[in-house]
């Protein structure tokens, strides 16, 4: 009889939620829009993605064309950020350049994520020796100097856009994990979880259709405060030689390559520098403006 109940109640209770995630992210979006620099980063954010998807027609020139009679020349009306120390045009390895950082971003944040959550989430709501090994795993890679890690792999497995987008992506997740976890472990005593088993719900269709959804908030905003860190990780391995190869453009390499020239041709290390700051900048302004969305204990 009990089980009869709580079949009928589910649909009705599947609803509500439904109906209150949807208040809840209209009322997130609006506390949002109060945040002004979340929506300035947010703006930013949209002009480096249509400079990344338009790219071959942004760019008047090709990224990779050599002419040795203007090594490191400045600024003109016809290239507006000069040449680089082999002769290439800057504003088109710039632009190019975006394509690099926000690919290596959002994918190695996605596999982070896709791999965090589920451990997390596994790990909390089966509890026990589940829950140790996988805390334990965890504990294990949060030990690890990450970018020591990333080195290392990096020069083992060879340097490359693909290499280094995998490498980022497997290691960094531990943070979801964690944060996934803590939540999970309040969300598998929520009545609506009880109700879910009642009526016959496998174990992995309530974490991912049941709690999973309840953690996005949280994952949401960590992820966008951590787009910004891999940049600056995958900045850091095509400094050092470990990342994108040349000829591709990557603001790293290039700005490795302005390092040697510094003193001579300024413009060349200036530019990757003040893009690599801005995007990351404009990252870290959407997660605090998503940080306040998703408070509760923020005023409407």
């Amino acid at each position: 009889m009990r089980v009869n109940e709580a079949a009928s109640a589910s649909p009705l209770a599947s609803v509500e939620v439904r109906r209150k995630s949807r208040s809840e992210w209209s009322r997130s979006w609006s506390r949002f829009k109060r945040y002004r620099p979340g929506i300035i980063g947010l703006g930013i954010i949209l002009v480096l993605c249509v400079m990344a998807i338009a790219a071959p027609l942004l760019t008047p020139y090709s990224p990779t064309d050599v002419d040795t009679s203007r090594l490191g020349e400045g600024p003109s009306w016809s290239h507006p950020l000069g040449f680089d120390q082999i002769g290439r045009d800057i504003l088109s390895r710039m632009i190019y350049g975006t394509r690099v950082a926000l690919l290596v971003g959002l994918i190695a944040t996605g596999i982070a994520v896709a791999i965090g959550m589920t451990i997390g989430a596994v790990g909390g709501y089966f509890g026990g020796w589940v829950d140790s090994l996988l805390s334990r795993i965890t504990d294990t890679l949060m030990a690890f100097p990450i970018l020591a890690l990333l080195v290392t792999l990096s020069a083992v497995l060879g340097p490359s856009l693909k290499t280094v987008t995998i490498v980022i992506g497997t290691t960094v997740w531990a943070t979801y994990a964690r944060v996934v976890r803590a939540d999970v472990l309040s969300l598998r005593e929520r009545d609506y979880v009880a109700s879910a088993r009642a009526v016959g719900a496998n174990d992995m269709r309530i974490i991912f259709r049941h709690i999973i959804p309840n953690v996005l908030g949280s994952v949401i905003v960590i992820a966008t405060l951590g787009i910004g860190s891999i940049i600056i990780i995958e900045a850091a391995l095509s400094f050092l030689g470990l990342g994108v190869q040349p000829p591709t453009p990557s603001w790293g390499g290039d700005l490795s390559a302005g390092r040697v020239n510094m003193r001579t041709y300024p413009h060349i290390a200036i530019v990757p520098g003040v893009m690599i700051t801005l995007t990351v900048l404009a990252f870290n302004l959407l997660g605090d403006g998503l940080r306040d969305a998703f408070d509760p204990r923020q005023k409407e």
